[in-house]
């Protein structure tokens, strides 16, 4: 398996070569990808366990440090470990600099095809041209309070005594029963002339919960916030068929964070139709092509110097934060070596923000249930556990259909 695998990674490393480069440094400091085919580390290795007995659902403890390599240098690396009961598990780290989860898609899709000896179903697209900048510049004064300059940024604070909540992650599987009841919870509102979706619903339901959970009498008071990545791919090609072909593959980062911000009494006392609009609401602006051409051009006024979104900083003493990042294009089904479908992809993103992470992505065991992941306060998770339980299930091997 291990050499079906390392073969295909080199015939898709042809076609994806910034996935075999490094990132080095220009001469006022920014970080660039120097394309010299340095290669991606590749280990192979045993583990003395069925995939049945791992617990996906804590991968604090059953893949972090084992299952997904660190990543040393260069841009990718691979792990992949073959287990007592003849599966596998292929674990990746990438630089998230380089390339966004939508990329990181497209990857994993024609590294498989690789395996089968097909063609590549999509090219990737490296035109950077398609992310110019505008003469003259211009972008709405919006974008200052979305993203902040890295020098800007207040020292990091002082541990706290006793020791913070830690951050912890977990898989959850949520149904597609759950999900529709949700939907139709938060399209209850008499402002609101159609559904609400899926995501902005079930992030509404999540933005709740993660504020019912904050535990002191005077957290009432505090503001909680919430973002959604939203990708630019779809909105910057707007009106334009022949662009919307070539950003459908481009490879790189097309992404924005917007995010809101309410009081924690508020979201918990209202209905969950109130708090979906207020998703609604904040996402109108960043869905659109002006709200990514004037990105483009507030990351170009502000150069050399780094910037980040300001939610990833946001969280501890300003009250909780959290950012929620739809998966349902990682095409699971797809990613198939030559040994069938996958019983399980998911991505593992324990950062080091004070910002919660949590990202759905489509369930392979039955259609139109997802798989959702979650990188949040120990005091959230266990909350939710409790408060939410018949919505967040844990994942387990009889929910994969995976056989002892």
């Amino acid at each position: 398996m291990a050499g079906v695998l390392r073969k295909a990674l080199a015939q898709a490393l042809v076609s994806y070569y910034a996935f075999a480069g490094e990132v080095v440094s220009n001469s006022v400091g920014e970080p660039e990808l120097l394309c010299n085919n340095q290669g991606v580390d590749f280990t192979e290795a045993y583990a003395d366990a069925k995939l049945h007995d791992l617990s996906l659902y804590n991968p604090d403890d059953s893949i972090e440090g084992k299952l997904v390599p660190k990543k040393q240098h260069g841009v990718l690396c691979v792990q992949v470990t073959e287990l007592k009961c003849g599966g596998v598990v292929v674990g990746c780290t990438f630089d998230h600099r380089i390339a966004d989860a939508y990329s990181a898609n497209m990857f994993l899709v024609s590294w498989a095809e690789m395996a089968l000896c097909k063609p590549l179903s999509v090219v990737p697209s490296f035109r950077r041209s398609l992310l110019n900048i505008r003469r003259p510049g211009s972008y709405d004064p919006s974008l200052d309070e979305m993203y902040v300059l890295i020098s800007a940024l207040p020292p990091p604070r002082a541990p706290q005594p006793g020791g913070a909540d830690p951050f912890i992650s977990r898989i959850y599987y949520v149904t597609a029963e759950q999900l529709s009841l949700l939907q139709t919870l938060a399209s209850i509102s008499k402002g609101s002339s159609y559904k609400r979706t899926k995501l902005e619903s079930f992030s509404a339901f999540l933005w709740k919960m993660v504020a019912a959970s904050a535990v002191m009498e005077n957290d009432n008071k505090m503001i909680c916030k919430m973002g959604i990545v939203v990708d630019g791919r779809r909105r910057l090609s707007s009106g334009d068929e022949d662009k919307s072909a070539v950003m459908a593959s481009y490879f790189g980062n097309v992404l924005s964070i917007p995010f809101g911000e309410k009081m924690i009494d508020e979201l918990k006392e209202k209905p969950l139709s109130w708090v979906a609009d207020a998703v609604h609401e904040y996402l109108e602006g960043a869905v659109t092509k002006e709200h990514f051409l004037g990105l483009i051009d507030w990351v170009e006024a502000h150069r050399p110097e780094p910037a980040l979104a300001r939610i990833y900083c946001s969280g501890s003493s300003d009250g909780p934060a959290l950012v929620v990042s739809s998966g349902q294009r990682f095409a699971v089904s797809k990613v198939d070596f030559g040994w069938g479908r996958p019983a399980l992809g998911s991505f593992h993103f324990p950062w080091g923000g004070e910002a919660g992470y949590v990202m759905p992505m489509p369930s392979p065991a039955r259609d139109g249930d997802w798989v959702v992941y979650m990188h949040l306060l120990k005091g959230q998770i266990e909350f939710i556990e409790t408060e939410a339980a018949h919505v967040f299930r844990p994942v387990t091997s009889e929910y994969l259909n995976l056989i002892n």
